[in-house]
């Protein structure tokens, strides 16, 4: 799990069924601490959070709990958008991301 930002939409003119109903975005790694991005985009599904471009993110990367959130244990995913953040405390610092 990590947090992200949002950097770009991807549209498609076919998908796989299990993806039908899910938001295909870019979403890159986010360091709030030095507020930078890092690593390189990855296509992520959003199913139930309504995020966008610049939206602060937590994402998951892991196959089987991807498919659990979706409720498809046949979508072919790895990585879903679990959240969209308003504020992390790291460290003993506060973040907001609004």
């Amino acid at each position: 799990m990590y947090i992200a930002k949002v950097v770009g939409t991807v549209w498609a003119t076919r998908k796989h069924p299990g993806l039908v109903g899910s938001k295909m975005l870019l979403a890159q790694s986010y360091d709030p601490v030095q507020d930078k991005k890092t690593g390189k985009p990855l296509l992520v599904l959003d199913k139930h959070f309504g995020a966008g471009i610049g939206d602060i993110v937590l994402i998951i990367d892991e196959g089987g709990s991807a498919r659990q959130i979706l409720d498809n244990p046949d979508a072919p995913v790895r990585t879903v958008v679990i959240g969209v953040l308003d504020a992390a405390l790291l460290s003993g610092q506060y973040y907001t991301f609004l």
